[in-house]
């Protein structure tokens, strides 16, 4: 028998929600597994939170067997039961972290990183001169893969004069078909509907089809409203926070300074005959 199965076993037969420590003391009293690890009762809390339902990080099982029916107030332990294939069912979980196993603390802490990268990135927009700002999302733009070119495909036309276009994407060599974009380097405005007609206008010029807007603040819902009604044209909307999603996602404006592997046990290696 398995971990997983005497897990399976014991939360079966006793019928009730049960920490990971009754778990493991209930497959010891039975002799339902022979544990050889220094730490079996953390092997116990491994195979749980591996395979319970709700419980996501990089190396979890996508198969599910047990789900969370309760949590301590404290956040100390989880009641483990054996789910029922309903993900309705679900226990929410708590942010608790202390009965978390080390994958999943180095998730959690690793998204609470990425969540700091992206607010300071957005602090050095908001701060960065708003010609830079026009060159950023053009530069993202062609990391993103569109234009014909990764470098050559698009240029910054913002400045005076511009006829409200801060950027064109060129699609083609020829350029025949055009991204346009507006950039807004605000600090604490909202971009306003009137600023969304002001763009469709510049776009209607030249008989533009798409467009994209792009702002360091957010939009009011009425200008999200009025760009969804533009007549013959496809105008999407990136935010901030959007925006700074799309910079890390494709590593523009951070640097990578170390990586830490992350492992687990090769069980083809120990059952190789």
């Amino acid at each position: 028998m398995t971990i997983v199965g005497a897990i399976q076993k014991v939360l079966s037969q006793d019928g009730r929600a049960l920490t990971h420590k009754e778990i493991y003391d209930c497959i010891i009293t039975n002799g339902y597994y022979e544990f050889g690890a220094k730490d079996p009762i953390s092997i116990v809390r491994n195979k749980l939170r591996k395979h319970c339902v709700g419980v996501d990080f990089p190396s979890a099982s996508p198969r599910k067997l047990f789900a969370i029916a309760k949590q301590e107030k404290n956040g100390t332990a989880s009641y483990y039961e054996l789910w029922d294939g309903k993900s309705s069912n679900a226990f929410k979980e708590t942010t608790g972290l202390k009965d978390l196993i080390s994958e999943e603390l180095i998730y959690k802490s690793h998204k609470v990183h990425i969540l700091n990268i992206k607010n300071q990135l957005l602090d050095c927009i908001k701060s960065s001169d708003p010609a830079f700002f026009e060159k950023i999302v053009v530069d993202l733009l062609l990391k993103m893969g569109y234009g014909w070119h990764s470098s050559l495909a698009g240029h910054v036309t913002g400045g005076r004069g511009d006829g409200g276009i801060d950027g064109i994407i060129y699609e083609d060599k020829l350029g025949l078909d055009r991204i346009y974009i507006q950039a807004k380097r605000y600090k604490g405005n909202f971009v306003s509907p009137s600023d969304i007609r002001n763009f469709i206008g510049a776009m209607s010029l030249r008989g533009a089809r798409k467009g994209v807007f792009f702002t360091s603040s957010d939009f009011t819902a009425e200008a999200t409203k009025q760009a969804g009604q533009a007549q013959g044209m496809n105008i999407t909307l990136i935010n901030g926070q959007l925006l700074c999603d799309y910079l890390v996602q494709h590593e523009m404006g951070i640097e990578k300074i170390v990586t830490y592997p992350v492992y687990e046990i090769d069980r083809n290696f120990f059952n190789d005959e």
